[in-house]
């Protein structure tokens, strides 16, 4: 078979099948003769990480109790679904929903807001709020993720960076293996430095998530160094899936998106910030106005959504990580590399494939795309997406738009062609749509055995 994919893509793929193909053929079933050899595949990865499918279900109830008992300590009531137009001033649903997030996210205090349009516009508002003109801002997880370069300053110009307001930032490169430079932080911390940025998650990069011991470790390194320097930790897909948050390890501030983790799927937009009151309020003053601060903004009486998005985030974690599972079990069958490796240690609900080649990332997406419960008919092209250096191709059938609590996959078009895939009310709707990209990869004129 000629092809001008890579040997990290195709050829992996080929040198698979060829192992494949004579049991195939043992057992009667070649591709040719049956139609379920995909599914076979799936039910076969189902039954190998069947052990951590337990283990991540058993992790439900700890995680439901912490949102329970928060639910229950702020009285919640149906009154609380409920909110005021205009301004919003004295929204009592408000107020107990952001108490409740704070309770589950072990914070001081937390503000939960519809109005901020996503995860990144958290993240920004906690940094233009805390940080002022001459302050430093330094990365202890390599490069940001690709929507807060321009937030920094690293790309792009004229809209207002921090850069832009006289804020420096340094970054600490990672080592080759991925890993924060520990050896290095004292180094990186020489110069006075207001806030520390730890990205918990690994992002569009190849590296390993943070877990929180690690970033419990690496805050105490900060405080010993420079004890006035605020730990800020972008905690993006990785709620609820440890026991313990950010916030709990020391973090002085966190910031997520609504239509991740927290929102259990069903939080139609929004953000939250959490930590220390004041750092808090310095990022609600950053989103509204000084001197309004987390005081204004209406919820647009869908509190209910809020409330019980969080009450259902735990099953829904749950589910994302069963699915991440087996996203990795599939493929790494198949001979790619997998980050998260099946069964590894995990902090966030993100799990990465190096395909190695853009006509399989396409495929890939593609078939999700054809899997989902919207826009089913839509085929994923390469397109731009504000905020990132590169053209992305995305598989995001969801009910709400541009969740990546539902089950979506994404990646940007640039080497290594990694995947990216996320979320899933549940892991048999993962299992179909993987069983639809195995059709893909192996169909006609794409990638067959070498006969």
């Amino acid at each position: 078979m000629k092809s001008n994919r890579s040997a990290g893509g195709a050829d992996v793929l080929a040198e698979a099948w060829a192992e494949w193909v004579p049991v195939l053929a043992a057992s009667a079933m070649t591709t040719a003769e049956s139609p379920h050899w995909a599914a076979h595949r799936i039910d076969a990865a189902l039954a190998t990480i069947a052990p951590l499918t337990a283990r991540h279900t058993a992790g439900v109830r700890p995680r439901l109790e912490r949102v329970l008992a928060a639910l229950a300590a702020e009285r919640v009531g149906v009154q609380h679904f409920a909110s005021v137009s205009g301004y919003g001033h004295g929204d009592q649903g408000r107020v107990v929903l952001d108490r409740v997030f704070a309770r589950v996210l072990q914070a001081e205090a937390a503000a939960v807001r519809l109005q901020f349009v996503s995860g990144t516009h958290a993240i920004a508002a906690a940094l233009y709020g805390v940080l002022r003109p001459g302050d430093r801002l330094l990365a202890l997880t390599g490069r940001p993720y690709d929507t807060l370069e321009e937030v920094i300053g690293i790309r792009g110009s004229g809209q207002g960076s921090l850069a832009e307001f006289g804020i420096s930032y340094d970054e600490l490169p990672l080592t080759a293996e991925g890993l924060v430079d520990e050896t290095r932080i004292a180094e990186a911390l020489a110069v006075p430095t207001r806030l520390v940025l730890i990205q918990r998650s690994c992002g569009y990069s190849w590296r390993p998530s943070l877990r929180i011991a690690q970033i419990e470790r690496l805050i105490a390194q900060v405080k010993a160094i420079q004890p006035a320097c605020d730990v800020f930790v972008d905690n993006c897909y990785g709620e609820l899936v440890e026991e313990r948050e950010p916030t709990a390890v020391g973090a002085d501030l966190i910031a997520g998106s609504l239509i991740k983790n927290l929102g259990g799927t069903i939080a139609p937009t929004g953000g939250y910030v959490a930590g220390r009151a004041e750092l808090v309020e310095q990022a609600c003053c950053r989103l509204t106005a000084p001197g309004i601060g987390s005081e204004g903004g209406t919820s647009f009486d869908l509190n209910r959504l809020l409330f019980q998005g969080l009450f259902l985030a735990p099953q829904m974690v749950a589910e994302a990580l069963i699915g991440a599972e087996l996203v990795a079990q599939v493929f790494s069958d198949l001979g790619f590399a997998v980050n998260p490796a099946p069964g590894a240690p995990r902090s966030d609900v993100i799990q990465a494939v190096r395909l190695g080649d853009p006509e399989i990332l396409k495929q890939v997406c593609r078939a999700i795309q054809a899997a989902s419960p919207v826009g089913s008919y839509l085929d994923p092209a390469p397109a731009p997406m504000p905020g990132y250096a590169s053209e992305l191709v995305m598989a995001g059938g969801s009910f709400i738009d541009g969740s990546t609590s539902e089950f979506s996959a994404d990646g940007p078009l640039r080497e290594p062609y990694i995947l990216y895939v996320q979320g899933g009310t549940h892991h048999s709707h993962s299992a179909l749509a993987l069983e639809r990209a195995l059709q893909a990869l192996q169909g006609p004129a794409r990638l067959t055995p070498e006969s």
